[in-house]
This record gives structure tokens, sequence and C-alpha cells, in this order.
């Protein structure tokens, strides 16, 4: 492993010198089917305030498109192009199911193992779905396991401590009861790579995915990343203006999201899936493990709303690690990701062999969608439609509600009775402190908020990071002092008593 590691790190250092020899070679002409598609996606960039994006089209066993579309960081010059990296979020799970059927094709594990018998330490609240939780539930998101977003999000735990701390996560429906999105769970998912491979769910990414099919600028780690000269910045709308954010380090996040790539090496990972498990004549995955992440595992069912945009939709399912529903008659395999700020798309036609990956740095926009079904009607010679407009009609940015208020209340006690340490077994402790004739919630470094008086026991609390926001929290009290606080979003702190 380690002598994989120091070739990996011989290959990154040289890879800025010959990637733009690489893509000239391995990005064929342009077909006329695209024509046009250039001038498209900036006229839908404007409209969408998208500061920067990247896109790379498939067909066959060739990217026959890849560039980069406005800048990294807005307010300065430097561009994006096609091995800019982004967060790319949540399309991480497809290659946390890849690793695990990698281990399936070696004999290693069975998609139906029970997640505990790989990895030992991970346990849930209910001792019953802990036994029973398998590998293939964790993929398919069918444990009924609480979700619980903002202890990745927030909390100050490393993937370790995260993974130790799942033992608090309450079920939420009965196991297998049905659908339920969990972050969390995908994260122990990874952990379940590391544990039966004997290694980590970063290395072996790297070693035996990464590595194989060129991806010399992915990485799962931050710091990788953020050393870069050329990776976008994280965009989001401050008060209805797109506004630059830092980067943060969501390293815990692992197998749920933690990857940072680039158009162009996504269009490798593409490749892999439109050749059935091939790359370049190297076999990564056998082709009854891609039929198994691409076959229909959970129902989701269509909804009303996109019957109305998509007629003819027939069916709308989870796979492992990726999204499956239909569109002009043919199986569309995709994954949509939103993390640190940015969000992506990467989507398949394996029957017609034909992929395209969409990374920007905005957070909310659902350009990439739009862009998935322009070049689907490119290719497939369909009647153009303007989906950028039609998505941009049903979008508008979310302006926070403001909460119901009773004027003329004080708060229970005198503030100094909310002072204290509060602690939660999932997301541990924080610090109420008076200071400045208000109180101050200390939770982690990025999660520090001023607490306004709303009324009676309750606050608003005033997030001090740009762009967080605000949330409401309420204090449980008794004659002397406050026992308790709920904030909206996170959970119930009780008070630690030394």
């Amino acid at each position: 492993m380690a002598h994989s590691r120091l070739i990996r790190t011989a290959l990154a250092t040289v890879s800025g010198l010959v990637l733009s020899i690489l893509s000239s070679a391995s990005i064929c002409a342009q077909p006329h089917l695209l024509d046009g598609l250039d001038a498209y996606i900036e006229r839908s960039m404007e409209a969408w305030e998208q500061p920067g994006l990247a896109v790379a089209v498939v067909q066959g066993d060739s990217v026959i498109y890849a560039r980069g579309f406005g800048v990294r960081t807005l307010a300065e010059p430097d561009s994006v192009d096609e091995h800019t990296l982004f967060a790319i979020a949540s399309t991480t799970k497809a290659f946390t199911a890849a690793a695990l059927g990698m281990l399936v094709d070696q004999g290693i594990i069975d998609w139906d193992d029970a997640a505990v018998r790989h990895l030992s330490g991970f346990r849930v609240a209910d001792p019953f779905a802990t036994q029973q939780i398998t590998i293939r539930d964790m993929l398919t998101h069918r444990t009924g396991v609480s979700t619980h977003n903002n202890v990745w999000i927030a909390a100050p735990f490393d993937r370790k401590e995260l993974v130790r701390r799942m033992r608090h996560l309450p079920q939420a429906t009965e196991h297998r009861a049905g659908y339920r999105y969990n972050n969390l769970i995908y994260t122990a998912a990874g952990e379940v790579v590391g544990a039966a491979a004997h290694t980590t769910w970063d290395d072996f990414l790297e070693e035996r995915i990464f590595m194989p099919l060129g991806m010399h600028r992915t990485t799962t780690r931050y710091h990788v990343a953020v050393s870069s000269t050329n990776v976008a910045s994280p965009h989001l709308r401050v008060d209805g203006v797109v506004t630059p954010v830092p980067i943060r380090n969501y390293d815990a996040l692992g197998g749920a999201g933690s990857i940072f790539s680039s158009a162009y090496d996504m269009a490798q990972w593409v490749r892999l899936h439109l050749n059935r498990g091939t790359y370049d004549g190297l076999r990564l995955l056998s082709e009854a493990t891609i039929r198994e992440m691409h076959r229909p595992h959970v129902n989701l069912g269509v909804s009303q709303a996109t019957r109305n945009r998509f007629p003819d939709r027939t069916y709308f399912a989870y796979g492992l690690g990726w999204r499956l529903h239909d569109y002009a008659g043919r199986d569309v395999v995709q994954h949509t990701g939103t993390v640190n700020f940015m969000r992506s798309q990467v989507a398949m036609m394996p029957e017609e062999g034909i992929g395209v990956v969409i990374l920007g740095n905005l957070t909310t926009s659902a350009l990439q969608t739009a862009l998935m079904y322009r070049v689907f009607d490119a290719l497939l010679g369909r009647p153009d439609r303007d989906w950028s407009r039609i998505f941009l009609a049903d979008y508008s940015p979310s302006t926070p509600r403001t909460p119901a208020r009773t004027p003329g209340t004080t708060p229970s006690l005198p503030l100094e009775a909310y002072e204290g340490t509060y602690a939660d077994s999932l997301y541990g402790p924080l610090s109420i402190t008076l200071e400045d004739d208000h109180l101050v919630l200390r939770y982690s470094p990025d999660y520090v908020a001023d607490l306004e008086h709303w009324h009676h026991d309750t606050f608003r609390v005033h997030w001090r990071s740009i762009g967080f926001g605000s949330t409401m929290a309420t204090f449980r009290v008794n004659s002397t002092r406050a026992r308790a606080i709920r904030i909206d979003g996170f959970t119930e702190y009780t008070r630690h008593e030394p």
C-alpha cells in the first residue's frame, strides 16, 4: 500500500505538466450534435448566476467534450477548466458502492452480509437493527435509521468518532420499511470497505479506482484538494447575493461524500460504467456487479410534479449508490450531490453508451440537471428544449421564514441562569455563556452563535459564520435555572451536571 501511494504521489506531481497533452489526446472531436452547447451553457450560467461550471460528455469509450466555464472564485480572474477540482458530494456514494462491489467480486464480502460482520464497532440505537442491517441495506438507504445530517455538518468529530456515535442514532422507521436517505450510514459503509480490505476507505479508492482510471487529480482528502492550484471555491447566496465562502473540511463524511474531483477525471469514471466494468482493457468490476449497482433495489415512486414535467416517466428507484429512472424511453443512471456549497451531477444512459458530468461551485442550482437533459436530447437527436428556462421557472432561492413572535415577553429567568454546558449523546457538548449582555452559543469552531431573545424562553440563534443564517432554540427551565436547550435542526441538549 505504501509503495502504491508513493507511485501515486509521483504521478500527481507530474500530472499538471501532462494534463493538457492527455486532454488533447483523449478528447475526440466534438460531434455536431453538441454544436451550440457552449453558448447555451454560458447563457444558462448567466441566468442562474452560476460563477463556475465544468462539463464533460462521454460517448462510447471516448470523452467527446470537456471544458470549463466561468471562474473558480468570483472577483478573481482564474478560470474554471476541465481539470478544476470541485467537491463532488453525494456522487461519492457510487464510488463507495463500487469499492464494496470489488470486494464482492473477490469473495471477501457479500452484499447481504450484516455490516457488523465486517465493522465490529458498528452500532445504531436499535439492537435488532444493528444486527440486521446489511451492506445492501446501507447502500440502498433502507435501514430506517434517523438522518441527523447536522452531526456531520456541524459536529467537531473525526470519522472514527462519527462512526462511534452512530450507536445513538434512533430508528425513524422500522428496518427495511422503506427508503430514508442517510449520509451517516454511507459513511459507515465506507468504513466497511476499509475494515474488510484491511486498509482505509481513502487508500482503497486511491489504489483500486483512482489510479487505474488515471484520475490523478481526484482525492478524498481535504488538505490535498485545497493545496491544489486549480480548485473551485464554494459560493452561496447571502441576502440574495452570490458570495464566495471558504471550503470546509468534510473528511469525516468519507464514503458518503468527501471526494474532490474534476470533470475530466469523472469522465473516466463514467467510461468505466459505460464499458460494464472495464477501462482501457483492464477489468476493475465484474459485469454482474455493474448490473447490481445499476438495477432498482428500492422503489421511490414518481411524484405528481415529476409526472407533470415528464408525462412518460414510468419509474424512479434507487440502486447501489445511484438514482434510477427513465427518460425518452431509456434508462438513466444518475446521482446529484451538494456539499461544501457546491453541486454536482453525474448521469448515464448505459444502453445508449452516453454520459455527462456537470460540476458547479454554487450550492443551490438545478442548472446541472437542466444541462443533463440538454445533453441527452442532443445526443439522442431529440428536439432542443430550453431545460434551463424550464427548471429556472420553478426555482426560487430559499428565503428564511420569520417565525411567529409573541410581543412583550421576557425570559423566565435572569440570563445568568441559562449559562452552562449542555450535552447530547449523539451531538456532544455545547456551551452557553453570557457575553456583552446577551447569550452566546458555542458548539464547534464554525458553529458559534449570538442568541437574540425572541419570546418567553425561546431565542433566535444567529450563526456567526457567513451564510449559515439563523435558527430557533428553546430552553426548558425550572424555578432556578435552565435544564435543557432544544435547537431546531439539531436536538435537545440537557444540562451537564459536574
